[in-house]
């Protein structure tokens, strides 16, 4: 069977995956059984970031290989500006087949997209696939009919004004509204968008080179699982939400019994995917990356969902298996999300742009360097609502948020967060102050 001389690239890229809600932590109940064996086989990053806690800027820095403050999407009020080029061209004009599915996010603030999910593929950098917007935002696009793939798909078969009336009901209470979907699994957002992708690659000749991006939906909120998702988690205990007073023990344990239920569904897809490369014959010739475009405070510190400083908002798993990876590492330095792009496009056999902020991992794959980063990047910028920056060196994190003094968080000392030291530590801060300062002019 014929094989590319460059590898083939899967990126699984979930939406809203909080960093430590799979197998590696084992003081939770979580069943990722495809994710954990990847992990076994390939390299585990524990201080991986966001380049920034929200859906479309964290989306466009992975696509355009930049920090958050020179990507062009502060927010999801804006679209990635077509001008701006993306790794996903570079693979193309490389010879790859460039695919993807689910929520790209690229156009974030258009109301509508086509039916068909192909309107600014080719823009982008893709050779096929299917956009389809993000949970909400196809429930805020609904006007009786459809405007974008995913509904498109459940009015065709008679479930759009179910599924439509089913979120609207969670509206207020994402969260706290627990109970099962009305829809059976095939029209479920990321069995949907899971199946669509398996699709896609196979229309992808067996010896070409490819890319593939599967955007699933969940785990973010609204935590509406189906019903043979949520039944083996009922009845599991889970800790309860850290320095949290909104709900009680009984709620807080159903959501995390859904989130969970939603991790343990992507990782069961994460599985067939797996499976379709080995019997394409691909499977020691693929990179496999699992991450996620941000995290999800859970409840923790009484916030949910992400646009905050907080680790399990910033924070993101990545876990990187195939050729040339050191099998069953952990790698504890500073990575962004947006290095992702330079590694691709390094396995491609092509020269990293100086344009890109992005820094290749091939070497920290290979095992042949134990360091990557001295400092990291994230924030967050929505007028008239957040404005905040922070720089984190692995073990200390400084925040500036505007109008307030800065924050310096010792995640080693106090990985929850809870105590600001800047004043024990005026040294550090003025270092990752200056840093910060540097990267916010560059």
């Amino acid at each position: 069977m014929p094989t590319s001389p460059h590898s083939n690239i899967l990126l699984f890229l979930p939406d809203q995956h909080r960093y430590d809600w799979w197998g590696v932590n084992e003081d939770l109940p979580l069943r990722t059984p495809n994710l954990d064996r990847l992990a076994t086989q390939g390299m585990t990053f524990t201080n991986a970031l966001c380049p920034s806690p929200l859906c479309a800027p964290s989306r466009a820095a992975l696509a355009a290989g930049k920090e958050y403050p020179r990507c062009r999407v502060a927010n999801n009020g804006e679209d990635y500006p077509l001008d701006q080029p993306t790794f996903y061209g570079m693979l193309r004009d490389a010879g790859y087949a460039v695919t993807g599915v689910g929520k790209f996010d690229l156009q974030k603030a258009a109301a509508n997209h086509s039916l068909d999910g192909k309107e600014l593929l080719e823009e982008w950098g893709f050779t096929d696939g299917v956009d389809s917007k993000g949970k909400w935002d196809a429930v805020n696009s609904w006007d009786g009919e459809p405007h974008d793939a995913y509904l498109g798909y459940l009015h065709k078969h008679g479930l759009a004004q179910t599924h439509i009336d089913d979120m609207l009901r969670r509206r207020g209470r994402s969260f706290a509204a627990t109970a099962p979907t009305p829809l059976p699994e095939h029209a479920y957002g990321d069995n949907w968008i899971a199946d669509g992708g398996l699709r896609v690659l196979d229309r992808v000749p067996v010896g070409q080179p490819w890319f593939m991006q599967v955007n699933l939906t969940g785990p973010h909120d609204p935590v509406d699982v189906t019903e043979a998702m949520q039944a083996p988690w009922l009845g599991v205990d889970f800790p309860t939400a850290h320095a949290s007073d909104q709900f009680d023990d009984v709620t807080h344990t159903a959501i995390r019994q859904n989130y969970a239920a939603m991790v343990e569904n992507i990782d069961r897809q994460l599985g067939r995917y797996v499976d379709a490369i080995k019997r394409r014959g691909e499977l020691d010739n693929t990179i496999i990356v699992y991450a996620s475009d941000h995290g999800e405070m859970l409840g923790d510190h009484n916030r949910w969902g992400k646009g905050t400083y907080y680790q399990p908002s910033v924070g993101i798993p990545l876990v990187v298996a195939g050729p040339g990876v050191a099998a069953g590492h952990v790698f504890d330095g500073v990575v962004g999300l947006h290095d992702l792009a330079a590694t691709f496009i390094e396995a491609a056999g092509l020269d990293v742009p100086d344009v890109m902020d992005s820094r290749s991992l091939t070497r920290v794959l290979s095992g042949s360097s134990d360091h990557h980063r001295d400092y990291l990047l994230s924030g967050l910028v929505v007028p008239s609502r957040t404005n905040w920056h922070l720089v984190y060196d692995g073990r200390f994190k400084l925040v500036c948020d505007q109008g307030r003094p800065p924050i310096l968080f010792d995640l080693q000392e106090d990985p929850w967060e809870d105590d600001d030291v800047a004043a024990a530590h005026p040294g550090i801060v003025a270092r990752l102050q200056a840093w910060m300062d540097e990267e916010l002019r560059g």
